[in-house]
C-alpha cells in the first residue's frame, strides 16, 4: 500500500464523512456544472477522488444510471455503498489511485472536486493528465474544482496546489478547451470557509 493510499485509508476509516473539511450534504456547484455541461440521464460520468460525497446520491435521485466512482480510499468507497444501500448496485466503484488507474474504456463526463488538488508533484499531475486524455471522449466533458490562489495551501495534513482556471488549463494540457468557470466559497462542518474554483473543459 502507497504512503498516499494509507493516508486515505485512516481518513475515512477513523471520521465519519461529516467530519471531513470537504463534506457537503448538498453538491449543488457540481451539479449546476454538470447540468450546464449538458449530460443526460445516458451520459457516463465518472467521479473522480468521489469517496463517500454525496454527488453520486444527487445523480441517482436525477436518473443518472451510467455512473462510476473513482477513489484512492475502499474505505470511502464502503461508507457511500453502505448510505446507497441497493441503489449502490447501479454504480460501478473503483479503489484505484487516478495516477495509476489504466482506464478500460472513455466517458461522456470526468468530475473531480477536490482530489487533483493534492497531485503536487510534476509527475503525478502528468500521469493524471495521461488519464485524462485516455478516459474522455472526444467532445466529452472535464469538471475540476481545487482550491482557488486564495484557498488553503494544506488539506487533510498534506500540502495542496492551487489553482485559478488559466493555471488549471495550462497544467492538464492543450487537448482540453476551457469552457467555463466559476468560483465558490465552501463552509466547512465547523464553519470555516475555503475558496473554491470550478472550471469545465471540453475535451479536443
Amino acid at each position: 500500500m502507497s504512503d498516499r493510499t494509507s493516508h486515505w485509508e485512516t481518513v475515512y476509516s477513523t471520521k465519519a464523512e461529516n467530519e471531513v473539511s470537504w463534506f457537503q450534504s448538498d453538491p449543488a456547484t457540481s451539479l449546476r456544472m454538470i447540468s450546464n455541461a449538458k449530460a443526460t440521464v445516458d451520459s457516463s460520468i465518472i467521479d473522480i477522488g468521489g469517496g463517500a460525497s454525496r454527488l453520486i446520491d444527487a445523480l441517482l435521485a436525477r436518473g443518472f444510471h451510467a455512473l462510476t466512482v473513482l477513489d484512492i480510499s475502499a474505505a470511502a468507497l464502503e461508507t457511500a455503498k453502505k448510505r446507497l444501500r441497493p441503489a449502490g448496485a447501479a454504480v460501478e466503484w473503483i479503489a484505484a489511485d487516478v495516477t495509476r488507474w489504466m482506464p478500460a474504456r472513455a466517458f461522456d463526463l470526468w468530475h473531480d472536486r477536490a482530489a487533483f488538488h493534492f497531485l503536487t508533484e510534476e509527475g503525478d499531475r502528468a500521469a493524471y493528465a495521461e488519464r485524462l486524455r485516455t478516459a474522455v471522449a472526444p467532445g466529452g466533458q472535464v469538471i475540476i474544482a481545487t482550491f482557488a490562489l486564495d484557498g488553503p495551501e494544506k488539506c487533510s495534513g498534506l500540502p495542496v496546489q492551487r489553482y485559478d482556471a488559466g493555471g488549471l488549463a495550462r497544467t492538464i494540457g492543450p487537448a482540453f478547451e476551457l469552457v467555463d468557470h466559476l468560483t465558490e466559497t465552501h463552509r466547512t462542518p465547523w464553519k470555516a470557509t475555503q475558496a473554491f474554483q470550478f472550471s469545465r473543459f471540453r475535451r479536443i
